[in-house]
């Protein structure tokens, strides 16, 4: 891998880190004493933090038609101030509307700088060659919650939630733009006939049809399982500790399988690790609901590691599948209703445990068996041309 290269991975994906630990990982830690001072109930703030996700999800498509126009450095650089400017208004809220407002800022942030971003600039940058790139900036922004959670609980500790807000704005101001501000630029697309740039026409075909519920099958699981995971394994026998030691090696399972499919599996077509992917969820129900609590480091590993491969193939798949042309934009389009599934996740899941109880693992196999089954179906040209072909 050239030096360029390198720079670049290591610029956007600390970059990413920032982005993720400051967005979306930022109410695990921060919404109970937020809503405590704001006088409100927790629920508002995770229903704000939600609507957040479905405004990033909405505003995908037309962020990733940006990015094929001019690349995504000016995009991932705007990311970084609607970043800052939400986290300020959120640590100077004093009123469930300032909050909703704050959030409402976070969400159009999160579509302008999260993952699907990200991609969608590194397609921009390499084309078809992008799939290591892609890769490693997974690998690097892997670590977000290792590294936001203690930060954001650590800010909350010694000078409290709103000073943390604000601190986190700072560092998207020093830190986070002129990491992005180091990316290539993108030459601008050539637009039709020497006119304004048009929508481009991407017909919603079986195979966008397909990967889009696969993925937002895929999401569902991984939002709920985030929310609600030590409360199942011990729903299944498993004591508080063994709950909480089994949540955290998912980090380093998601890192372990991210590595192994940059070396092992880059070989193969990207369909061939995303299917294996959809596999391992079901198989770590099956162990935990016959071993019992026992078995919840063994689920929660198989889990980690299934969705560590989905994160990268939510980039690589569509990639290698359609090609570079379009590539953000289409990546926004199959990615919307993965991003709405993430927000509504909790809620449903939530609703779900109190009368399924351990049943509820039941559901979240069949949603990735679901998604295996709608990857398992894509019989495209596209897809078939591209699994003889060789990986750069």
């Amino acid at each position: 891998m050239d030096r360029g290269r390198l720079q670049v991975i290591a610029s956007l994906g600390t970059a990413q880190t920032l982005a993720w630990a400051s967005s979306y990982y930022l109410p695990a830690i921060l919404a109970d004493p937020i809503a405590l001072e704001l006088e409100i109930s927790r629920k508002w703030s995770f229903a704000a933090f939600s609507a957040s996700l479905v405004i990033s999800g909405l505003l995908g498509p037309r962020i990733g038609r940006q990015i094929d126009r001019v690349g995504g450095r000016q995009v991932l650089c705007a990311s970084n101030v609607v970043l800052a400017s939400g986290l300020a208004l959120l640590g100077a809220s004093t009123s469930l509307s300032m909050m909703s407002a704050a959030w409402l800022l976070l969400g159009i942030g999160m579509g302008l700088g999260l993952y699907d971003a990200a991609f969608g600039t590194l397609g921009r940058i390499y084309g078809s060659d992008a799939r290591s790139a892609i890769t490693g900036i997974t690998l690097v922004a892997g670590f977000a919650s290792t590294v936001g959670w203690p930060l954001s609980t650590l800010g909350l500790e010694t000078i409290g939630w709103r000073e943390t807000c604000f601190a986190w704005a700072v560092a998207h101001v020093v830190i986070g733009l002129p990491l992005n501000l180091t990316l290539p630029r993108a030459e601008r697309a050539v637009p039709t006939e020497g006119g304004p740039a048009v929508k481009p026409h991407i017909p919603i075909d079986r195979t966008m049809v397909l990967l889009s519920l696969a993925f937002a099958a895929a999401w569902t699981v991984t939002s709920a399982m985030a929310a609600h995971l030590p409360r199942i394994v011990e729903a299944f026998g498993a004591t508080p500790a063994q709950a909480v030691f089994a949540g955290m090696t998912i980090g380093p399972a998601q890192v372990a399988a991210r590595i192994m499919e940059a070396s092992l599996l880059k070989r193969f077509h990207p369909l061939v690790s995303t299917r294996l992917a959809y596999l391992t969820h079901p198989v770590g129900a099956a162990m935990i609901g016959v071993f019992g609590g026992g078995a919840a480091t063994a689920f929660t590993l198989l889990h980690g590691a299934g969705n560590g491969v989905l994160t990268i193939a939510r980039g690589t798949l569509p990639l290698a599948i359609f090609g570079p042309e379009n590539y953000a934009y289409r990546l926004g389009l199959i990615a919307a209703p993965s991003r709405i599934a993430q927000a509504l996740a909790p809620l449903a899941f939530g609703l779900l445990i109190e009368p399924l109880g351990r049943g509820v693992v039941v559901v979240s196999a069949g949603l990735s068996l679901s998604g295996l089954i709608a990857l398992m179906s894509l019989r495209g040209r596209s897809a078939e041309r591209n699994v003889a072909a060789p990986t750069k």
